[in-house]
């Protein structure tokens, strides 16, 4: 069986919105929907929260195998170096890197990442090279053998904060691979649906996320079709369509 690791970088210190991983979202933590989410992806063996050394992310470690993840701590800036020290320990063949403020991340893009590293020459896999997700559905998705060139060239602060920014500056070094929403989704309603905002940043973010997750019914975890139909419903895209994505 393929070793993969789905690694979710948390922090309780956002500069935009400090503690956000840990906001109630129908009476459970950001970052506990994030982990149910992630483990609902078929094809990952395990799931790791990857957090800092600062006492401020004591409360991450705490929580964090309540909710069904093992957890590593590092550097708060390095974050790259959480990242290895994960590989190391858990030796994946396949990586999955998730932010844990996507509440709302898509286990079947998970899954359609994997697939195609698996059934392709890809080594890296986003839906960043052209988007056709909202923002806080999709991930990053890489092999361990590309990631390790990646530790071993990115030098630049940057780089070792937000972990893949090189393989996107270097395409030329790695086989890279955009995936869009309807390789993953049927539902024609469902694809090119950039207007969406499902993140967790600032405070419209989070009067969104507390809205769709009190009013739609869901058992262990929510449906990203019925979230979207009740946003749409609603029109309650307005909520946070203003917020802009903070860049690298």
């Amino acid at each position: 069986m393929v070793n993969i690791t789905a690694v979710l970088q948390a922090r309780i210190g956002s500069t935009r919105l400090p503690g956000k991983v840990m906001y109630p979202l129908n009476g459970q933590p950001a970052l506990e929907h994030v982990v149910t989410r992630v483990s609902h992806a078929d094809a990952v063996t395990d799931t790791v929260v990857a957090t800092s050394t600062e006492p401020q992310d004591d409360v991450i470690e705490q929580y964090a195998p309540k909710f069904g993840a093992d957890v590593i701590r590092g550097s708060e800036s390095n974050v790259l170096s959480r990242f290895e020290q994960v590989v190391e320990q858990y030796e994946p063949e396949i990586v999955v890197r998730v932010t844990a403020d996507c509440p709302l991340i898509s286990p079947r893009f998970i899954d359609a990442s994997i697939q195609r590293i698996r059934e392709s020459d890809a080594e890296y896999v986003s839906a960043g090279f052209d988007r056709t997700f909202p923002r806080g559905v999709s991930c990053e998705v890489f092999t361990a053998e590309s990631f390790e060139q990646v530790n071993a060239k990115s030098t630049e602060p940057r780089h070792r904060e937000h972990v893949t920014p090189y393989y996107r500056e270097h395409p030329e070094a790695f086989e890279l691979s955009n995936l869009g929403s309807n390789q993953v989704f049927d539902e024609p309603w469902l694809q090119d649906r950039t207007d969406l905002r499902l993140t967790l940043d600032e405070p419209a973010d989070y009067h969104l996320l507390e809205t769709v997750y009190r009013e739609v019914e869901y058992e262990e975890m929510i449906d990203i079709a019925d979230v979207i139909k009740y946003i749409d419903k609603n029109g309650l895209v307005e909520i946070n369509d203003h917020v802009e994505q903070k860049t690298v």
